[in-house]
């Protein structure tokens, strides 16, 4: 069970709610999964209206507001501040976009903005690369989560850096890490937890799937498959082959 900011979480499953066919498979999708937390947009928010809200509301799950589609500073402490008072929570997902077309964060632009929010009593989730500079100085300002990318954002690409998390996870072993874009496949989700990621937000992988409901009761069991593998300490990898039938006791015959 991942702990954020001091707030036991029941499920390593974080799931957004854009992009889903209708209302009723959102709903269902977060029924199957038993998603801990539920990542929610103001921009996405103020399209629905009261009726988005209420649904949102009743899918009885921790809300993270998140500043998806900010490009500066500015902007997304202005957009973190009117989620505050929007969704009732001082959580907020932080992203500061520096890549168009990659949407590969602003990491300068992301540790300013995270000491900001953070000194105005934010609990800031920052999405981030894996870069270790970059994370080891969003925690001196006060960032207890580190949210790195597994692959750019809705690009269904999966770890494209597995070296690099695994160095982020040995660097920062007590820090919660959580994979945040990329997830395409359940597979994706089971490495993330193998490696020993504590949670994993995906969004298009669900939402865009043909059957998001399906997808969404895969990636749950995925994670919890992850999760146990993690904690059971596998076989590390060899490069050549080692006999899983003893020698000993082998007739021999003449």
């Amino acid at each position: 069970m991942p702990v954020f900011y001091g707030v036991p979480v029941e499920s390593p499953l974080m799931l957004g709610t854009a992009q889903y066919p209708s209302p009723a498979i959102l709903a269902q999708a977060f029924q199957v999964s038993g998603a801990g937390i539920a990542t929610v947009s103001l921009r996405r928010e103020q399209g629905g209206g009261q009726d988005f809200w209420a649904l949102i509301r009743g899918l009885q799950t921790r809300i993270l507001p998140n500043t998806a589609g900010c490009h500066t500073v500015k902007e997304a402490v202005t957009t973190a501040h009117m989620a505050r008072e929007v969704f009732e929570t001082n959580w907020i997902k932080l992203e500061v976009i520096g890549h168009a077309d990659t949407l590969q964060p602003d990491v300068f632009g992301l540790i300013e903005a995270a000491r900001i929010l953070t000194e105005d009593g934010f609990a800031v989730f920052p999405y981030c690369t894996e870069d270790l500079t970059v994370c080891a100085r969003l925690q001196e300002v006060g960032c207890q989560v580190l949210m790195p990318w597994g692959a750019p954002i809705g690009s269904g690409l999966g770890l494209n850096n597995p070296y690099g998390l695994r160095s982020l996870r040995a660097h920062f072993p007590d820090a919660p890490l959580v994979i945040d874009a990329g997830i395409g496949l359940p597979s994706h989700a089971a490495q993330a937890m193998e490696m020993g990621f504590d949670a994993v937000l995906m969004n298009s992988a669900v939402a865009q799937a043909g059957d998001p409901v399906a997808m969404a009761r895969a990636m749950a069991q995925a994670i919890e498959a992850g999760r146990l593998a993690y904690g059971a300490d596998p076989m590390g990898a060899r490069d050549m082959a080692a006999p899983s039938t003893p020698v000993l006791g082998k007739a021999f015959l003449a």
